[in-house]
């Protein structure tokens, strides 16, 4: 068992959960700053680890040709937490149910800019427009980690305003006393 890959484990642990909006935003066509098209809130009484998997968004509506990309805000402990937790669309790569989280994910949250970065590769849509298009994925494989009073941001610059996106979250609940952070 132990020779399987970190990610497969805590799969079939269940540790592993998945988190998508349901309504699609309006990209950016500038840098990112203080609002959100989706954030994970990592509680500080969950004593656990959120080990981001991978981030992705699906684009709903498009214009011709247009281009988009995934930018990430990592907050550090201390966040203020989302005012909601709208996101009803959960799920488990293990096969079992995804109940349990404690994680808060919420739409249109205003967040402090602790700095936005771009992560993984850029997406295009197809060159007649077709609606929907395909999806980003930037995959973090634990590169990025929530700790407890934590979060993480996402939201897409795209070449347009008329590019809307859903985006959701791929994750890893992990118990601190499992796998501590210093």
């Amino acid at each position: 068992l132990y020779a399987l890959p970190t990610e497969v484990i805590w799969t079939a642990k269940g540790y592993g959960k998945l988190a998508m909006a349901t309504a699609a935003l309006a990209s950016l066509v500038v840098r990112p700053s203080a609002l959100s098209m989706l954030t994970i809130y990592n509680p500080s009484s969950s004593g656990k680890n959120l080990f981001m998997e991978r981030v992705f968004a699906h684009c709903l509506v498009t214009a011709i040709t247009e281009i988009g990309s995934i930018w990430l805000c990592s907050h550090p402990v201390g966040m203020s937490a989302p005012t909601g937790n709208n996101i009803t669309v959960r799920n488990s790569p293990s096969g079992k149910a995804a109940g349990g989280s404690t994680t808060v994910v919420d739409t249109a949250e205003a967040v402090t800019d602790n700095g936005w970065f771009p992560w993984g590769k850029q997406g295009f849509t197809p060159l007649d427009g077709t609606v929907p298009s395909g999806a980003i994925e930037a995959e973090i494989g634990g590169r990025i980690i929530v700790p407890p009073g934590g979060g993480l941001s996402i939201t897409v610059v795209s070449s347009t305003v008329n590019n809307t996106y859903t985006s959701g979250f791929h994750w890893f609940e992990v118990p601190t006393g499992e796998l501590a952070v210093a």
